[in-house]
């Protein structure tokens, strides 16, 4: 039989909020969108949004619903973006630097 490796997890695990917010980021920076216009349509406030795409709130399933829905994502495909975005050690992605994943 073959090698067997113990799986390592990183040092330091992304919160949810974290991941959610880089997803929501790279996707509003890959459309070239700003940040008011999807305040705007997602009806929320510019500082709002900004906070949940930095990191620092933990939004409602409600308020991701409708940023993502203002992305022209579903829920379950901004989940997918965030789990993706999760599983990428921070140091691969240069530390608190975010990084921007197709979908």
């Amino acid at each position: 039989m073959g090698e067997l490796r113990a799986f390592k997890r990183p040092d330091v695990e992304p919160l949810w909020r974290e991941a959610v917010g880089e997803a929501l980021r790279c996707r509003r920076s890959d459309a070239g969108l700003r940040l008011a216009d999807v305040a705007k349509r997602a009806g929320v406030s510019p500082q709002y949004l900004s906070e949940i795409e930095r990191g620092r709130k933990d939004a409602s399933s409600e308020v991701l619903a409708a940023v993502a829905g203002a992305l022209d994502l579903t829920v379950l495909e901004l989940a997918t973006m965030a789990v993706a975005a999760a599983a990428i050690p921070a140091t691969a992605r240069g530390g608190a630097q975010a990084m921007c994943l197709a979908a």
